[in-house]
């Protein structure tokens, strides 16, 4: 049985980032997906563990190969995720996590159908308005566009699996684990990775 692809997306302030983290730190099994961009490395980044930093030309001819589940230009960068590193670790039975916005979601979806998506809501919009305030690095017109790209990216949450909100970050967390450990339990996975049990407590 291949492991399950989990997509994770959420508008900007919702603390997607720190929760993924955190859902990294308490689930060994789930590995995350590192996208490919064009961009240039930020302070602290490292190459292959933020993100496989390329140039475009490398970028295009990936793109032009098939090499992408899905692909995206945002700011005048591209960003890409690698559609044979995820399904060669679905194919060794790792669980994948992946990280992008409602449209790349999309993507994967229509070409993953068996894929568990969840979409991170804030509370309430004075929240999320607040939590973009408080990072202390936007002008107050970033953060005017911010909000008009957040209020469009919530309108498409009901085409995920799951909604999870993070308003107590621990439970939200929680709600993140729970959704794997439910996957993880339904029939036609358990049903191989626990044939001798069954066969053995089925056997006279």
């Amino acid at each position: 049985m291949p492991g399950t692809l989990f997509i994770v997306s959420a508008p900007s302030g919702a603390g997607k980032s720190s929760l993924i983290k955190a859902w990294l730190e308490r689930d060994a099994a789930i590995r995350l997906s590192i996208s490919y961009t064009t961009r240039a490395p930020r302070p602290g980044e490292v190459d292959g563990v933020h993100y496989h930093f390329v140039g475009r030309e490398e970028f295009q001819e990936r793109l032009e190969r098939g090499e992408f589940l899905e692909s995206a230009e945002v700011y005048g960068n591209h960003y890409g995720t690698s559609q044979p590193w995820i399904e060669a670790e679905r194919a060794g039975g790792s669980d994948i996590l992946l990280e992008i916005d409602w449209q790349g979601a999309a993507q994967v979806r229509r070409l993953v159908p068996d894929a568990i998506s969840i979409f991170i809501l804030p509370p309430s919009i004075e929240a999320l308005h607040r939590r973009l305030q408080g990072r202390g690095s936007d002008s107050v017109e970033v953060i005017a566009r911010r909000m008009a790209t957040a209020r469009e990216d919530i309108a498409q949450c009901l085409a995920f699996d799951y909604l999870v909100v993070n308003d107590l970050f621990e439970d939200a967390l929680e709600d993140l684990v729970a959704i794997a450990r439910a996957r993880r339990s339904c029939i036609p996975i358990q049903a191989e990775h626990l044939a001798g049990l069954l066969q053995a407590l089925s056997s006279r």
